[in-house]
């Protein structure tokens, strides 16, 4: 978060420029796709690309443009309904499930609504009232501060979006490729399998440098017991063994709730694979290629996880593990240029989120943001587990180690994969 006492005029504009930039890497995510691919939701957790869009471009007009900029009119008034998510005290908002349900606005419309926004905004941070007037001081503070929550808040939509658009192209009978791009061979692991960790007190959490959630923080101190860590991520190869082990048939390897998932909507291999005349292939956004055995296994739910390493006779990490191991890394992060897909088991950071054990909930001393956004992270501390480690299409600059993703456990269409960990004995 920014600082009320160091953020001043100055860095409002520097945050400007990130702005443009990253407004832009959001319509050029979507400018490979068609009319139509903007407009379809084939799954209630699937957001049409043209309401994300829309959805970015809201938060800055109802958090900065609205409550800031006196003169400013809003482009459409019905927008604040169609493209709220979920911001209870800002209003009503259309119901998630149904956002595929409208033809209207058009893409056309929302993409004149971003620019509108955009001008606007444009206009706003080159205002006299925050480029030097002392009595504006704690007004331009606050503006950095939600503006730099709301760059990041489009950066986490930007990977949805890939996550999206995925699915959308991933349910059509005919192959579609959204990148022509050519997917690197991976490369199997090699050397040591396990890092080692001892028994202690650790810190953990932001530090409070550099901009972080709100459900990152407090740092704080956690005991933890010794454990070993894998130094790779589960490949296609080894989950394709627990495949051909019957490991979706055997309950005893699966959580209850798991269980019933598996056989209520008859799952038998990770979201994507498709096996076609014995041969297995898998869909990614740069086509349907050969499954690659020796890349990372991704689109995992938390109950294939959680199975995959009760069959291995290993447990899923804590997330106080997880970013005690992530500590530890010198691997240098960054969204892969070339593909967008993991091809990398070897990789501390960057391929996959991986899933771990632990509930999603307040770390000791949380505080919410205030305003509007304290229902940013808080709400969703309920029936969800943490992801940690970023993954290919987390935007640069985006990630960093304490960053704690969250889904509910049946849910797979994010880059979601695995890291085993073990007990070390103690007692």
């Amino acid at each position: 978060m920014l600082s009320t006492e160091t953020r001043v005029f100055s860095e409002v504009t520097t945050l400007l420029d990130c702005y443009l930039c990253v407004r832009n890497d959001t319509t050029d995510i979507c400018q490979p796709l068609t009319i139509e691919d903007h407009a379809v939701q084939p799954s209630a957790e699937v957001s049409p690309p043209k309401w994300h869009l829309g959805h970015t471009t809201w938060f800055f007009e109802e958090l900065i443009l609205v409550r800031f900029m006196p003169e400013y009119e809003c482009w459409n008034e019905q927008y604040r309904v169609l493209f709220n998510s979920y911001y209870k005290s800002a209003g009503e908002h259309w119901i998630q499930g149904e956002r595929g349900n409208l033809s209207r606005p058009t893409v056309d419309e929302v993409l004149a609504y971003r620019s509108y926004v955009d001008h606007h905004m444009r206009l706003f941070l080159s205002s006299e009232s925050l480029q030097g007037k002392e009595s504006d001081a704690e007004m331009a503070s606050e503006v950095a501060e939600i503006l730099e929550i709301g760059l990041h808040h489009e950066q986490q939509h930007q990977e949805l979006l890939y996550m999206d658009i995925k699915y959308i192209l991933g349910v059509n009978p005919i192959t579609v490729t959204y990148d022509d791009t050519q997917l690197l061979k991976a490369v199997p692991a090699t050397g040591e399998l396990w890092t080692d960790f001892d028994e202690g007190v650790y810190l953990l959490g932001h530090c409070g440098n550099g901009f972080a959630y709100d459900n990152e923080s407090p740092r704080h101190k956690t005991y933890i017991y010794p454990f070993a860590m894998a130094k790779h991520t589960v490949s296609n190869g080894e989950y394709l063994e627990f495949i051909e082990a019957q490991g979706y048939r055997i309950a005893k390897y699966w959580l209850s709730q798991g269980w019933d998932w598996v056989t209520e909507n008859r799952v038998k291999h990770p979201l994507y694979w498709l096996l076609e005349d014995g041969v297995w292939y898998e869909f990614t956004l740069n086509g349907k290629h050969a499954l690659d055995l020796n890349a990372p296994v991704t689109h995992i739910s938390y109950f294939e996880a959680d199975a995959f390493a009760s069959w291995k006779g290993c447990r899923l990490p804590t997330e106080q593990e997880f970013e005690l191991y992530l500590q530890q890394s010198t691997a240098e992060y960054g969204l892969t240029r070339t593909a967008c897909h993991p091809n990398d088991i070897s990789a501390d950071v960057g391929q996959v989120w991986c899933w771990t054990r632990s509930q999603y909930s307040a770390y000791p001393g949380f505080k919410p943001y205030q305003g509007v956004l304290a229902e940013y992270n808080g709400k969703f501390m309920c029936n969800q587990f943490v992801l940690k480690g970023g993954c290919v299409a987390t935007p640069p600059g985006h990630y960093r180690h304490t960053y704690r993703n969250f889904y509910q456990p049946h849910q797979r269409w994010m880059f979601s994969g695995i890291r085993l960990s073990k007990d070390i004995e103690w007692r």
